[in-house]
């Protein structure tokens, strides 16, 4: 039984650590049997597979995964390759995660036509299992065209998890049909808790119900840990337009708004001060580690199988320390 309850976690090695925390980190995780899975965002820092290639050669038990890959600026063919090589890096470990990021991303930084995201996500997922198999594929599409493709080298396995990042009740309902498993984020307790609910009524098979948190650690900075993930939300809730619809419209429609309005008008450390401790502790895992064992049971009970908790360090601590804290608070036996 470890101290969230005998479940595992996962870790969500973001932007705010540098490559050499990401590895520091991934060595540490080594010596916890309750680490499920590193996963490593891709957006505009760094590029997700070559960083878990080079978090395999270190962390030899957990999964590793890609938390999230858009649809858009690779070919299925490209992922695919990915997938593999990762898996013959890190003796099939990879889990995959899609998703379809946003317009502004796709369109602005890829100079790629935002089109029909259900659609190709769907696409792109029979395309992967084609590929995976090991034959010769072929194939004709509304999004991509295939001819005579076949991976090199047989892959280790015949497919790999792939998991869906999903806002909307459509690309839930899509996960549900195609993946293996389904990525939320930011989502307050009780709406994270009533979609739990309703897919736990509509699936009938093994599916992980994975859920992301900001989180922020400190015994001895507490309150700075707070005011860490209060920024973190403040920039979600300001950039992220479909994150902000969701946090709204679960009863934070005037906090949102107004930290929207501080952001353009004063930055983002002006707008985290408008976050309250209600909307923080709906969404984070922040403050001590007590605090932060005791947030982290309350998401568990929302019937979720695997939270992936994203680290946000404390300004001013030891790193090496601070990740030692994290996970003896969440992944000690």
């Amino acid at each position: 039984m470890n101290s969230s309850g005998g479940i595992k976690t996962g870790y969500s090695l973001g932007t705010l650590l540098s490559i050499d925390e990401i590895l520091r980190f991934s060595r540490l995780a080594n010596d916890y049997k309750n680490v499920h899975s590193l996963w490593v965002p891709e957006t505009w820092g760094r590029e997700a597979f070559s960083t878990l290639g080079a978090i395999s050669q270190v962390a030899q038990g957990p999964k590793l995964g890609t938390a999230i890959l858009n649809i858009y600026s690779r070919t299925p063919s490209t992922i695919a390759m990915g997938g593999i090589t990762l898996d013959f890096l890190s003796g099939n470990r990879t889990l995959l995660g899609l998703g379809v990021s946003t317009s502004t991303i796709i369109e602005d930084w890829h100079g790629l036509a935002f089109d029909k995201p259900l659609a190709r996500m769907r696409e792109m997922v029979t395309l992967l299992r084609l590929i995976w198999a090991g034959n010769p594929v072929s194939f004709k599409g509304d999004f991509f065209n295939v001819s005579n493709f076949k991976l090199l080298y047989p892959p280790l396995r015949s497919s790999i998890p792939i998991f869906l990042a999903a806002v909307n009740p459509l690309m839930i309902a899509l996960s549900l049909s195609v993946a293996e498993g389904l990525l939320l984020y930011l989502r307050p307790f009780n709406e994270l808790r009533s979609t739990v609910q309703r897919i736990r009524r509509d699936i009938m098979r093994p599916f992980e119900l994975a859920s992301a948190f900001i989180c922020s650690i400190s015994d001895a900075f507490p309150d700075k840990a707070r005011m860490r993930a209060a920024k973190t939300l403040a920039f979600y809730i300001s950039v992220g337009v479909y994150y902000r619809k969701l946090i709204s419209s679960s009863g934070f429609a005037n906090e949102t708004e107004s930290i929207v309005e501080e952001y353009n008008k004063r930055g983002l450390d002006a707008a985290s001060k408008i976050v309250s401790d209600k909307l923080l502790d709906e969404i984070a895992i922040c403050g001590g580690s007590e605090q932060g064992r005791r947030s982290l049971q309350r998401f568990i009970s929302s019937g979720i199988t695997l939270p992936i908790l994203q680290i946000n360090p404390v300004e001013g601590e030891d790193t090496q320390k601070s990740f030692i804290k994290l996970l003896e608070t969440f992944s000690n036996e």
